[in-house]
C-alpha cells in the first residue's frame, strides 16, 4: 500500500511516498479504499512543525478522503461493500460530557486523522463506522473528499453558530480559501445576500460567477466603508472569517448593531486589538467555531446533495506528486481545493 508520510518536520524533503502494509480492519471499523483526498492548511502545519499537536512520526498525512467500502462488520446495516463513501476526520471518544450531549467536535479525547493519528493520504484506511458516510450522488471522489474539513467547518459556522437567515446579509472574508468558498456557497443557498472579499480580482470574479452578490477588493478598497456603502450604512448581520488579525478591525466595523462574527482561524495572527468598547456598545457577538459534529456532517451531506452544491477544485495531482500538491496549496493564487487522486490496485 502506498501512503504519504511525514518523516520529520521541515519542508517537502520530509514528505515521502512509502510502501507499507494495508491496515487491518478491527471490529466496528470500516475498511475504505481511498480514491481521492484534498489538502488543508493543517497539512502544511503538520509538515512544518505540528507544534502543540500530540503525534508520533512517521505519520500518514491527510484529513480529507473519499473512496469505496471494502470490508465491514457482518451486522453493519448502514454501509455496504462497494458503496461510495466520504470520511469524517474526527475520531471522538463517545463517552465524555461533550460527546454525550451531541457535541463530539468538542470531545476531550478527540483524535484527528492526519494530526494525532495516521490520516487519509493512503490507498486504504480503516476507521470507525460512525465516521463513514455515503457520498452525495452528484459529486465525484475529489469533490466529496472536500466535504471532510472545509465544508463541514463552513456548515457549522453558517448554520449552527451564525444561524444565517434568508433575509440577512453575510460578509465572507478571503473568498479564495476553501472554508470561505464553502461558506459563501452555503450562505448563498439559504437565500441570504452574500458579500465577499479578496485581494485578487480574478477570485472575486469567480465568486460572483458562483453566486456572490457583491465583491470587495480588500487590497484597493476599505472593506468596512464599502460594506456600509453597499448596505445603506447599516452593516452586515454576519461576518464569516478565518484570517484573524489582518481583518479583525474591518470585520467588527462591518457588523450591524447586534451582529455576529464567527471565526475559525487566525492565519494572519491571533492577537488583534479586542476593541471591547465596540463589542459591548454595539452588542456584537464573537463566536468561535471548529470542525463539526458527526450529526452535522450527515446533515450537511444531505443538504449538499439536495441543493446540488459542488465544491470548487483548484487542481488535482497524483499521490506521487504530493510535493507539487503541497506547493500549490501554499501558492497565493489558488482558488478552491487542491486534491490528489489515488490509484489502488
Amino acid at each position: 500500500m502506498k501512503s504519504v508520510v511525514i518523516t520529520a518536520h521541515g519542508g517537502n524533503e520530509v514528505v515521502e511516498v512509502r510502501e507499507g502494509e494495508r491496515p487491518r480492519r478491527r471490529p466496528g471499523e470500516v475498511l475504505v479504499r481511498i480514491h481521492a483526498g484534498t489538502l488543508n492548511q493543517v497539512d502544511l502545519y503538520m509538515r512544518n512543525s505540528g507544534a502543540g499537536i500530540t503525534h508520533e512520526l512517521p505519520l500518514v498525512m491527510g484529513l480529507d478522503g473519499a473512496g469505496v467500502v471494502e470490508e465491514v462488520d457482518p451486522d453493519e446495516e448502514r454501509l455496504a461493500v462497494g458503496q461510495k463513501v466520504v470520511i469524517h476526520p474526527g475520531l471522538s471518544c463517545g463517552r465524555c460530557e461533550f460527546c454525550l450531549r451531541g457535541e463530539d467536535s468538542l470531545c476531550t479525547r478527540m483524535k484527528l486523522l492526519g494530526e494525532h493519528i495516521n490520516g487519509t493520504f493512503a490507498e486504504w484506511i480503516s476507521v470507525p463506522s460512525r465516521n463513514v458516510f455515503p457520498m452525495p450522488n452528484h459529486l465525484d471522489f475529489l469533490q466529496a473528499a472536500a466535504m471532510g474539513v472545509n465544508y463541514l467547518t463552513a456548515w457549522r459556522m453558517v448554520f449552527t453558530k451564525a444561524q444565517v437567515k434568508p433575509w440577512e446579509t453575510v460578509l465572507v472574508f478571503g473568498v479564495g480559501g476553501g472554508v470561505s468558498l464553502a461558506a459563501m456557497q452555503l450562505a448563498r443557498s439559504t437565500g441570504a445576500r452574500v458579500i465577499v472579499t479578496s485581494r485578487e480580482d480574478d477570485k472575486l470574479e469567480k465568486a460572483l460567477e458562483l453566486g456572490a452578490h457583491e465583491a470587495i477588493n480588500s487590497r484597493s478598497e476599505e472593506v468596512a466603508k464599502r460594506v456600509k456603502d453597499l448596505t445603506d450604512g447599516r452593516g452586515v448581520d454576519v461576518v464569516i472569517e478565518n484570517v484573524g488579525e489582518a481583518v479583525w478591525s474591518s470585520a467588527l466595523k462591518s457588523l450591524v448593531r447586534g451582529g455576529r462574527l464567527v471565526t475559525c482561524g487566525a492565519t494572519s495572527g491571533d492577537q488583534p486589538p479586542a476593541d471591547i468598547k465596540r463589542i459591548f456598545i454595539r452588542q456584537l457577538q464573537i463566536i468561535g467555531s471548529t470542525s463539526g459534529t458527526l450529526a452535522e456532517f450527515g446533515a450537511m451531506l444531505t443538504y449538499v446533495e439536495r441543493h446540488g452544491i459542488t465544491p470548487v477544485i483548484d487542481s488535482s495531482y497524483s499521490l506521487e506528486a504530493v510535493h507539487q500538491a503541497l506547493d500549490r496549496l501554499e501558492a497565493g493564487d489558488r482558488m478552491g481545493k487542491v486534491g490528489m487522486k489515488f490509484h489502488s490496485k
